[in-house]
């Protein structure tokens, strides 16, 4: 029942996603690579390159070596750890451990290590063994790197004695033949990098030959393991500044941005999606008294939440002004249409939102054709403009198999009939998905099973969560291509992340902050950007094709300013103090509250587009 109450998908503390453990320095890193399978990295290591580079500072079996337990091994597992599409990389189950194999040396929570953001990448693809080519997807270790995170101390710096990369080198274990030795332009190596966190200044540039590290510099890629039931630390935690992975990576554009000067919104090229919170005393548009349908989990003032603050900020793009939400303009923008929001309770929490907002011109008639609450409409009378609820939290066909709930069947290739049969005379579709995809799925694909996500189950193939949300989208995205006559725009709202701290949902984790973070504090779980980047990559693709079709599919990008929002989720106050508090919602967003700028984002792109 606690489940149901805050409709967050079921998921075991046993059953979470691995990351790449971090190394704390204290000298120099050292790291030895033994991998029982036939790796293209058999028997590497990293020794001192300061004049004694004949002796390995770290081997498996130097008993005087500065870490003297410490090596990166393949534990033998069954699914890669760093290859996003590949699972048969020779480097399967990669992760850092000591050297008994027992003991995770970077636990989640040490941000104290200096080897911060620290990646191992290859920018060079004319090399015949990259170990790591950024953009080669046939790499073996293509996505892979070490990643610290602690956003403040720079890894290596060249003149920096004191820096514990000052004078490392990558050799061959037998101490003779290097792999990446800083003269030897043939090294598969050859434009390794090491670049500083912020974005600025390279620590070790390419061209740098006074350099004892040519081709070094600190990388900020972002690190995305795959499921490993067996590693408890789970979510990896990344800094997340201003030139730090979510910022650039999420720096998707919309095809409504022009490249004209900037001063209010779209219409002068603004990127409205970029930007930060600032001081408004003015506060909401509308209070938990408004008449208008706020879901009671949601309604953090009527639940005793004590401070107000979180309701005094609005979202300011660097660019340009983001206008205030119109309740007359969007009506009027809407006039004789339908708009449909087809998705989970955090798309339902946006529709509730768009109503409250809107009833500061008028109010709405409930003409929903059903008694369940999930499915809605109202109808604005005097505009003839329709909102319509569809829950399908999957958007594909799914169905429980057992009693519990906790595993269900996921058909991908198949689309979700309660709101695929309701949506073909919809003019403006909302379409939304993120947390239900964590909890445990049997896949299929064709009527047949192709795999699981964290069920446990022998002889089923264990695939990453991020292949279920990737069909998912693409048969959502392909449904509403194929369909006759549709002539509707397409939005993807972005995924709304979670902020818990002090655990997950459902060990004690809450989300007790009463201001938003600045960009230099955001700190972002890796699955967040990863799901962003994947239902993403899926719009992409069928804005290209919907485009040949005269069908238009655009991005609501709510993830970067929402990543910034961690006071303005219910926590407790979702329910009388007097009830049970054993849960957080970190999920959902108060009502008023942040959420409301997800609809001054909206009615500015619904303005372009008219």
């Amino acid at each position: 029942m606690k489940f149901k109450a805050i409709e967050f998908p079921s998921i075991s503390k046993n059953i979470v996603l691995p990351i790449l453990t971090l190394l704390l320095l204290t000298t120099i890193p050292l790291c030895y690579i033994y991998d029982t399978s036939p790796s293209l990295l058999p028997s590497l290591e990293i020794i001192n390159n300061n004049g004694s580079n004949s002796i390995p500072i770290h081997s498996k079996n130097n008993p005087s070596s500065s870490l003297p337990s410490l090596e990166i091994i393949d534990n033998n597992g069954s699914i890669p750890i760093q290859l996003t599409n590949n699972p048969y990389s020779p480097l399967t189950s990669l992760e850092i451990i000591n050297n008994d194999g027992s003991t995770p040396i970077h636990q989640k929570n040490n941000t104290s290590s200096p080897l911060q953001s620290l990646e191992i990448i290859n920018n060079n693809g004319s090399n015949s063994i990259p170990i790591h080519q950024k953009n080669n997807p046939s790499s073996p270790l293509q996505p892979l790197e070490i990643i610290n995170n602690n956003g403040s101390i720079p890894t290596h710096q060249t003149n920096n004695p004191s820096s514990p990369l000052q004078s490392l080198e990558i050799i061959n274990n037998n101490g003779s033949t290097p792999i990446h030795p800083k003269n030897n332009p043939s090294s598969p190596l050859q434009s390794l990098e090491i670049i500083d966190n912020n974005g600025s200044i390279p620590i070790q540039s390419e061209n740098n030959s006074p350099s004892p590290l040519q081709s070094l510099h600190i990388d900020t890629s972002v690190t995305i393991p795959t499921n490993d039931s067996k590693n408890p630390l789970w979510p990896l935690k990344v800094n997340n500044g201003s030139d730090n992975p979510l910022s650039s990576s999420l720096q998707t554009s919309s095809q409504i941005v022009t490249n004209a000067s900037t001063s209010v919104g779209f219409e002068q090229g603004c990127d409205i999606f970029k930007g930060n919170w600032v001081p408004y005393p003015k506060g909401p548009y509308y209070t938990n008294e408004t008449k208008c349908v706020i879901d009671d989990r949601q309604n953090c003032m009527k639940y005793g939440r004590p401070d107000n603050d979180f309701l005094k900020w609005r979202w300011k793009p660097d660019e340009c002004e983001l206008p205030p939400f119109d309740a007359v303009k969007f009506l009027e923008i809407v006039r004789g249409k339908s708009l449909a929001f087809v998705g989970d309770s955090v798309g339902r929490n946006q529709m509730q939102s768009l109503v409250c907002l809107l009833a500061s011109a008028t109010n709405p008639v409930d003409v929903s054709y059903t008694p369940d609450t999930r499915f809605r409409r109202w109808l604005y009378i005097d505009y003839n403009f329709t909102i319509i609820a569809l829950w399908s939290p999957l958007l594909v066909k799914s169905e429980e198999t057992n009693p519990q709930g906790i595993l269900m069947n996921l058909y991908l290739d198949e689309p979700d009939s309660a709101w695929t049969s309701q949506i073909k005379n919809v003019d403006i579709v909302i379409l939304s998905g993120g947390q239900w995809f964590f909890r445990p799925f049997m896949y299929y694909e064709k009527g047949k099973i192709i795999g699981c996500y964290a069920c446990n189950k022998k002889n089923v193939t264990d695939l990453i969560i991020f292949y279920g949300y990737k069909r998912a989208f693409r048969t959502a995205f392909r449904t509403l291509l194929g369909l006759h006559n549709f002539k509707g725009i397409v939005f993807l709202r972005a995924f709304s992340p979670s902020h818990y701290e002090q655990g997950e949902w459902n060990n004690g984790g809450r989300c007790e902050r009463t201001r938003p973070f600045t960009k230099q504090q955001v700190r972002s779980d890796w699955y967040n950007l990863e799901m962003y980047n994947t239902q993403v990559k899926e719009l992409k693709a069928a804005e290209r094709r919907g485009r040949k079709k005269g069908l238009r599919f655009r991005l609501l990008d709510t993830t970067k300013a929402m990543m910034m929002r961690p006071d303005g989720h219910p926590n407790h106050y979702g329910h009388w103090p007097e009830e049970n508090k054993t849960i957080a919602d970190c999920v959902h967003w108060c009502m008023p509250g942040p959420i409301d700028t997800w609809n001054e984002f909206l009615i500015q792109m619904l303005k372009m587009e008219k």
